[in-house]
């Protein structure tokens, strides 16, 4: 039996977690292209949408480890739906904010609590359950450039809507995209029904005996802290980009245009990382991953941005956008199994959501006290070089193929 032939059972399960996911991240990263018209319009400063943008990540971050031990004991269909809806209901109130308090309920707690149960951690662990080992890596790198695809449908489309009927039916707009979630949850969910292999040793136990396990694993620790500098960069960007384009003079349809290109080059690198992780030392890949964004993000922003150099850095950007998901959810897999997956990703995906409320938040507050984004610029590359190289350093002196003996 072909490989392609082994993954038509589990087809509805991909497809339903890839649009799912899809939209979901291509909804909220486009949301900075509202800010310059959103700001002006209901009279707040830039720092109070970016901490709106800030809290959602932070939400999202501290929720996620509690969505992924319940998806153990609730089953992945209800949060899932649950999550969709909350999206909805997130973009309706901010659609409607007069005020930072919309905004923070809306783009922040509402979205944030919602991407707990619609984003990488629950789809990458909905993927890898009903797949083979040969083939897992490889899937979870297509559910990972699926999460770009929809970037190039909402940031267009936002966009255009913004400039011909202001921003408040942008957001109407991305309410009616969002609906398609619904059904996609739905079939997602059908991944309850596929039963689980046994874990390695204490990781078929209880989360907390699970937790002590995976924190008691330096390995672990070590790409926990790492993936701080990979949240800070990537919402800096995403919420930021658009309005220093603007500050440059630059056309405002060139930030989604750029979006859109970081979406389409993130499926190539998504792909792409998904296939090497199944080759390679997934956390070499992961601190080359920090490293080589961290010098691109230096490039761009020390020369006078033009249309071009805009785009080519995009797509530098985009190839090295998600494909840390299919590297951290894989490696995961490997060392603990696939029950505690979606909780011990989400344990990570705290720190790099605490870099995400950094990068979107900090971001804003260096803008609004000094007028620039040089500041925000050189801490982001300093600390994503830095982090390249401890990742790389610990990840040599240690095997990302091993898995746990039992405890």
């Amino acid at each position: 039996m072909s490989k392609l032939q082994a993954l038509k059972p589990a087809l509805p399960i991909l497809i339903g977690a890839s649009l799912m996911l899809s939209l979901a991240m291509g909804l909220r990263q486009s949301l900075g292209l509202f800010m310059p018209d959103l700001t002006k319009d209901i009279g707040i400063s830039v720092s109070d949408f970016t901490l709106a943008i800030a809290m959602q990540n932070l939400v999202w971050g501290v929720l996620q480890p509690v969505a992924g031990a319940l998806a153990v004991r609730w089953g992945f269909r209800s949060l899932m739906l649950g999550g969709s809806l909350l999206y909805l209901l997130g973009l309706i109130v901010l659609a409607s904010a007069h005020g930072t308090l919309g905004v923070i309920l809306g783009a922040g707690l509402a979205i944030g609590a919602s991407m707990a149960c619609t984003g990488p951690a629950l789809a990458m662990a909905a993927a890898a359950r009903p797949v083979s080992v040969a083939v897992r890596s490889a899937v979870l790198g297509m559910v990972s450039a699926a999460g770009s695809l929809g970037a190039l449908l909402s940031a267009p489309i936002g966009q255009a809507l913004n400039q011909a009927h202001g921003w408040r039916a942008g957001l109407v707009g991305f309410v009616v995209i969002a609906l398609a979630m619904l059904p996609a949850a739905w079939y997602a969910g059908k991944v309850d029904q596929v039963p689980l292999p046994p874990s390695p040793g204490a990781m078929d136990q209880s989360a907390g005996a699970a937790l002590g396990v995976a924190m008691r694993h330096v390995p672990f620790v070590i790409l926990t802290l790492a993936y701080f500098v990979c949240g800070m960069q990537l919402i800096f960007l995403t919420t930021h980009l658009p309005s220093y384009l603007a500050i440059c003079g630059l056309d405002p349809m060139l930030s989604a245009q750029a979006l859109g290109v970081i979406g389409g080059f993130n499926v190539l690198g998504s792909l792409f990382f998904g296939w090497a992780g199944g080759r390679w030392n997934k956390l070499v890949l992961l601190g080359g991953i920090y490293f080589l964004r961290s010098l691109v993000l230096w490039w761009y922003f020390a020369t006078a941005p033009t249309p071009a150099s805009t785009l080519v850095f995009a797509a530098l950007m985009g190839f090295l956008w998600l494909g840390v998901g299919p590297l951290v959810a894989g490696w995961i897999v490997d060392v603990f199994g696939l029950r505690w997956q979606a909780m011990l990703g989400g344990v990570a995906f705290v720190s790099h959501q605490v870099g995400s409320f950094v990068g979107a938040f900090g971001g804003g507050v260096l803008y609004d006290m000094l007028g620039s984004y040089t500041m925000a610029i050189r801490v982001g590359v300093s600390l994503g070089l830095a982090a390249g190289i401890v990742q790389i350093a610990f990840a040599l002196h240690s095997s990302s193929k091993v898995r746990l003996v039992p405890a």
